[in-house]
């Protein structure tokens, strides 16, 4: 598992929130709606305004249930990172993030299978053998690299911990 250990600072995603039910395997329809709802102009505002990593348009998950269980609720936002000083157009979601640690997990593969077994994975094998656990706190998906489709994508997933 290709995993790495970041301290950021305090940061902001900003963009388009909705609450739609947690789907564990292949596209989740309610964010797939969430995301083609919105116009292609705002898409190219949103990643012009973002300023710092997580880079790119984000895929953000929050309010999660703490079990994970399929068909819970969460806040989905579709959005980006930028610095705490950055001014907020209106009508955006804002999801204020405190400095702390990140695990940073890259995966490369058919997407979203790869990512969701990149998940899976780090609950199952790398946080039992890791001095870390998770915290509270905004889950975050970069897309790196992408074909057009998003069939495949090269992505880094942002998980906030503490040490265990």
């Amino acid at each position: 598992m290709d995993a790495r250990i970041v301290d950021h600072p305090e940061f902001r995603l900003v963009g388009h929130a909705a609450r739609v039910r947690l789907v564990h395997q292949g596209i989740n329809p309610y964010i797939q709606r969430h995301i083609t709802a919105l116009p292609t102009q705002e898409h190219l505002r949103l990643k012009a305004l973002g300023n710092t990593e997580p880079s790119g348009l984000l895929a953000v998950s929050d309010d999660l249930h703490p079990d994970y269980a399929e068909g819970s609720e969460l806040t989905y936002l579709h959005g980006v990172a930028v610095s705490p000083d950055t001014p907020i157009p209106d009508g955006l979601d804002i999801i204020e993030v405190p400095a702390g640690k990140w695990v940073v997990i890259r995966t490369t593969g058919p997407h979203p299978q790869t990512l969701q077994k990149a998940w899976a994975t780090a609950a199952a094998a790398w946080f039992p053998f890791n001095p870390w656990r998770l915290r509270p706190g905004p889950e975050i998906v970069a897309v790196r690299e992408a074909m057009n489709d998003l069939s495949t994508a090269t992505c880094e997933l942002w998980l906030p911990v503490e040490p265990a």
